[in-house]
């Protein structure tokens, strides 16, 4: 019967994480806390409903795998050029401002500065996941608040995987971590992450890219999701095997995706198992927490959620006014980014770093992050209708880099690359109107890429469908 002991914490896990959802969404909260709510009330503090176990620690630490892969697809280099400024000045600025403040504070309750730096960086993160639906709920992905947090974003993703590298180097010394140099510590991150980055640019040009062209004219989907799942399990095991964290390779093995045309519809075939997954690591996140702890020290979280949400919003806000931005539209942006991340949970499960700060300051910081997330969507309205009251009382007009306009009006969509097709997208192109191109021919979608000379700024949709998009050098889609 040890094949029903292995499945039953797994039946267990998913009618959790159903009920998380369900419920999360109903009341409006992130299911992200749902998840974590009910791995306090079904882990070993409370009902015992799912025991510990080699299978669930696996599943939680896929979860996160999958994560990483779903961020590597999203950073293509050729997709970032238009948000440099905000990526390379911005994102950094506001980066070491605010895991600076946090390290400093760690510092003085007295956690050794090695962890301390770990969980700074670590709270100066962002939650993609709750910024973006955040952004879309709002309609504001296309603003230039918007536009700029999603650059910002995808920094703190890029700084997230040296942390992961950082704190794998630390987990794999164990104890002994602390009688090394911190400058060889970080020294060592970066090295490999950066190895690892070329690594994979290159591979992924070269060798991902012309095998998933080949692959699609089998116009087989099995082979895509196969390929996708071997690809991201293989590169975490390969950067495991050689003393690296298993998230860095699963990171790795997107950004090779990335820079093939298929990336979308591969990025649509795992999403399933990265929510899924996700579901188990946060669930085995809320599993470790005692709630006895949490309520003998809830003032101690509610003091910790101000201070991390006040001290995130007004340094981000002073990042934004460095680059000449206004202080309404700062606070705009301060308040939309003063959430914590979802990788503080991934840095507090690594076994020295929950021995350095100890088990209660540990729920105390997993709680107020958890806490902060559900907090995003309130923080962010009150956020933009401070920033309106404070324009209304304000004669000065706002940077040009707040008001860039940008259409949102739909692209017209042309069914068929043919002959007509392209005389209907030549006249259209003519006349400065943006619009999307549908193929269903392998042959001719590829032919027209090259035709208009596009190269990797087409994307490929499989179920029968080939999805050729392209950007027109006006300011209507800009």
């Amino acid at each position: 019967m040890e094949e029903v002991d292995a499945l039953t914490p797994v039946i267990t896990v998913l009618l959790l994480g159903i009920l998380s959802i369900v419920i999360s969404r109903s009341i409006r909260f992130s299911p992200i806390v749902g998840y974590l709510i009910a791995g306090i009330i079904a882990g070993p503090h409370a009902l015992g409903l799912i025991p510990e176990s080699d299978t669930t620690h696996l599943l939680a630490e896929l979860g996160i795998v999958f994560l990483l892969f779903d961020i590597g697809i999203h950073f293509s280099l050729s997709n970032i050029w238009d948000v440099r400024k905000d990526i390379f000045i911005l994102g950094p600025l506001q980066i070491l401002l605010c895991g600076s403040a946090f390290a400093v504070i760690a510092i003085s309750f007295q956690t050794p500065p090695i962890y301390s730096i770990l969980l700074g960086g670590a709270l100066a993160l962002s939650s993609t996941a709750v910024v973006a639906q955040s952004l879309a709920e709002r309609r504001q992905r296309n603003c230039p608040v918007g536009r700029t947090a999603t650059a910002v974003l995808i920094f703190q993703d890029i700084c997230a995987i040296f942390l992961l590298v950082f704190a794998s180097t630390i987990q794999n010394q164990g104890q002994s971590s602390t009688d090394i140099g911190l400058l060889s510590e970080i020294s060592s991150a970066f090295l490999k992450g950066l190895i690892g980055f070329l690594t994979a640019i290159i591979l992924g040009r070269y060798f991902i890219k012309p095998l998933f062209n080949i692959v699609s004219k089998t116009k087989n989907e099995e082979i895509f999701t196969a390929i996708a799942l071997l690809i991201v399990i293989a590169t975490a095991a390969s950067t495991g095997a050689i003393g690296l964290s298993l998230t860095l390779g699963a990171f790795l093995g997107g950004m090779m995706i990335s820079e093939s045309p298929h990336r979308h519809v591969i990025q649509t075939e795992a999403k399933p198992f990265r929510n899924l997954l996700l579901a188990f690591f946060f669930i085995s996140v809320g599993m470790s927490l005692d709630w006895r702890i949490l309520i003998e020290y809830w003032l101690h979280i509610i003091i910790f959620i101000i201070f991390l949400l006040l001290i995130k919003a007004i340094l981000i806000s002073i990042s934004a006014q460095a680059l000449g931005w206004s202080l309404p539209g700062s606070i705009q942006l301060g308040s939309l980014l003063a959430q914590g991340s979802e990788f503080v949970f991934v840095i507090l499960a690594v076994p020295q770093m929950r021995v350095a700060l100890g088990e209660q300051t540990s729920g105390v910081v997993i709680t107020g992050v958890a806490a902060s997330l559900a907090l995003t969507p309130a923080l962010a309205k009150i956020g933009n209708k401070f920033a309106r009251f404070l324009w209304s009382r304000s004669s000065a007009s706002a940077p040009k880099s707040e008001i860039t306009p940008v259409a949102d009006t739909p692209p017209v969509v042309i069914f068929g690359m043919d002959e007509v097709g392209r005389m209907v997208a030549d006249a259209l192109e003519a006349n400065n109107i943006a619009y999307d191109a549908i193929e269903m021919d392998y042959d001719r979608f590829v032919t027209v890429g090259h035709l208009y000379k596009f190269g990797d700024k087409f994307t490929n949709y499989w179920s029968a469908i080939l999805w050729l998009s392209f950007s027109c050098k006006t300011e209507l889609i800009r």
